[in-house]
């Protein structure tokens, strides 16, 4: 069989993974922003709740815990019951979280507004696996463009949070901010009407043809799985760890709580614009190289970080973060997916977003203690250590291992 005639079967095949790509992406649009309101104002909300200030980081670590310790949950819930319910009942807690948020600003709690912020990170743990239910039902070659297309539906959330956020801040006034959250709340409502929407096999390790699963030692000692783990973290946490910081490190350089939005803006929108064409890159050039080019954007994102304070300095390097992100993070995922039978992917996804999100929930609280001992410039200076550090691990442990090549083919990686 010709290439051509391969790749016109894919095509067809792929139909029903470009339809699940679709609505997710859209359900993907409607998390992003309500991740992106918890994020821009989460810190801030914290810094007025909290009678310790060097706390106000908390609410955001707390939602990045909660994605943490549900990942493993999650996925193997969704492993028994399905994607489609697993999706659904992670939007409920995630309303549930959105709900409480705003009574918490309504009476000035701030540990009601942590449990806000955590339970919202349970519906945060449940959209994080939009990209591998993309990924489920889409061919080998098409699998990377599924889960760039879903990552797009970030865009939206780009272009749409801090509209939002200025259009709903008042909603519950003189509760400041209290109206973004019970913006969150409607928007987890069309969210749950959205994913019913998606059409997903329930994939078992009981359904699957493929050979059974392999204990999970087995399956960690493919050194290029340790290699995406490791790389899937440093570029998460460290965008974590920054991000993070950015609005209260803007708001102490005398920038306005809209300037930080709007800062936050262009990183979202970096974040989730590559994705129209991260799945053609990794195509074109391999997992591999993507990673890389990622892992050293984050360090360029460091280095514009430390050279001023101007509002372009801190836009530029959030756009820098973002981009850093999108490519280092897309092709980690897609290496994962590479190193799983089907029978294996609940245990081995649900590793691996623990590991990452058990990372990025410890960077995001550590953001807070950093910029308020060391400054700005010191939690900057923490990137470029992880990073060279991920850098080597990618090197090493991708050296002489099997790396799928554009077009599905196998090649080993270069030494």
């Amino acid at each position: 069989m010709s290439a051509i005639e391969q790749q016109g079967i894919e095509a067809s095949d792929d139909r029903l993974a470009r339809w699940n790509a679709r609505v997710l992406a859209v359900a993907q649009a409607i998390y992003g922003l309500s991740a992106m309101i918890v994020i821009t104002m989460g810190a801030i909300v914290g810094h007025t709740l909290a009678d310790d200030k060097s706390l106000a980081t908390l609410p955001v670590s707390l939602m990045l815990f909660g994605t943490a310790v549900a990942t493993v949950p999650a996925s193997l819930l969704m492993q028994r019951i399905g994607r489609r319910p697993g999706f659904m009942l992670g939007a409920v807690l995630g309303l549930i979280g959105a709900l409480l948020c705003t009574q918490a600003i309504v009476i000035g709690s701030f540990w009601l507004f942590c449990l806000g912020t955590h339970l919202t990170g349970y519906y945060q743990a449940t959209a994080l696996y939009y990209r591998f239910a993309a990924a489920d039902t889409a061919s080998e070659r098409f699998r990377p463009k599924a889960i760039s297309w879903v990552l797009v539906g970030g865009v939206a959330a780009a272009l749409l949070g801090p509209e939002l956020i200025k259009y709903s801040k008042d909603w519950l006034a003189p509760a400041f901010h209290a109206g973004s959250f019970a913006a969150t709340a409607i928007l987890i409502v069309l969210a749950f009407v959205v994913l019913m929407l998606i059409r997903l096999p329930h994939l078992s390790a009981h359904t699957t043809d493929d050979a059974g699963a392999r204990p999970m030692l087995e399956i960690l000692s493919q050194k290029r799985l340790l290699a995406a783990i490791a790389a899937g973290m440093v570029c998460y946490g460290m965008m974590a760890l920054v991000m993070t910081a950015t609005p209260l490190a803007m708001v102490a350089y005398d920038h306005s709580v809209d300037d930080a939005a709007g800062a936050i803006r262009w990183h979202v929108l970096a974040m989730y614009a590559p994705s129209f064409f991260t799945g053609a890159l990794i195509a074109r050039f391999g997992r591999d190289p993507i990673v890389m080019v990622g892992l050293l954007l984050l360090v360029t994102c460091a280095v514009v970080a430390l050279s001023g304070v101007s509002l372009g300095q801190f836009t530029l390097a959030m756009i820098l973060l973002g981009i850093g992100w999108n490519l280092g993070f897309i092709g980690a995922t897609a290496i994962v997916t590479d190193c799983h039978r089907p029978s294996e992917r609940g245990k081995v996804q649900a590793l691996n977003d623990f590991l990452v999100f058990g990372f990025v929930s410890f960077c995001s609280f550590m953001s807070g203690k950093l910029l308020g001992t060391v400054g700005w410039q010191g939690v900057n200076i923490v990137v470029f250590p992880a990073v060279a550090l991920a850098i080597g691990l990618v090197v090493v442990l991708a050296r002489g291992t099997l790396e799928r090549a554009p077009g599905g083919q196998v090649r080993r990686s270069a030494d």
